[in-house]
């Protein structure tokens, strides 16, 4: 999830790393936090793949920042995750909305929709862990937290994949 949000976010415009990490934060939330243990790898990574260069800027201070940009390289990796993401972005709810805040960058309208198809099946497949609450053994009513939280789950991914059937719907018509 850290390596494709990288990438999108660089492939939008070039950034020091503290307004790359700022914008990792808006898009994963409080759930997820980007520490600088987590970040600066994953940074130095991508440059030793040749996906990242980094250049030295004077920054609004006059103190130099260190700018990442993405090569042609890191551009046609993270269009093909993009295109072909692994099966944990498409299983897991935060690494597929990583994938889904950068989608749009793909300009085929039919690799787009083979990604949400992807995606709408995994969730048309049996979710065992949101079942329903098993009563209490002694008979009396299940925990109430915990079938909260399976309702939420549930109306989550029925609302998801509303979503997607509609936005399947728009694709298929526009390559058609």
């Amino acid at each position: 999830m850290l390596t494709l949000a990288i990438l999108g976010f660089l492939f939008e415009q070039p950034l020091h790393a503290y307004e790359l990490r700022a914008r990792i934060g808006g898009l994963t939330g409080q759930v997820r936090r980007t520490s600088d243990g987590a970040l600066y790898p994953a940074i130095n990574r991508l440059l030793a793949a040749g996906h990242l260069t980094r250049h030295q800027e004077a920054g609004a201070s006059g103190i130099p920042r260190q700018v990442l940009t993405l090569t042609q390289a890191g551009r046609d990796e993270l269009l093909r995750r993009l295109a072909r993401p692994a099966q944990l972005e498409i299983s897991d709810r935060a690494a597929f909305q990583a994938l889904l805040a950068f989608l749009g960058l793909l300009a085929d309208s039919r690799a787009q929709a083979a990604v949400l198809r992807r995606r709408l099946d995994y969730l048309d497949q049996p979710a065992p862990h949101l079942g329903e609450v098993r009563p209490d053994p002694e008979g009396g009513a299940g925990d109430p937290f915990r079938e909260g939280l399976i309702q939420i789950a549930l109306a989550t991914r029925e609302a998801e994949r509303n979503w997607l059937r509609g936005m399947l719907d728009r694709l298929e018509a526009a390559c058609a």
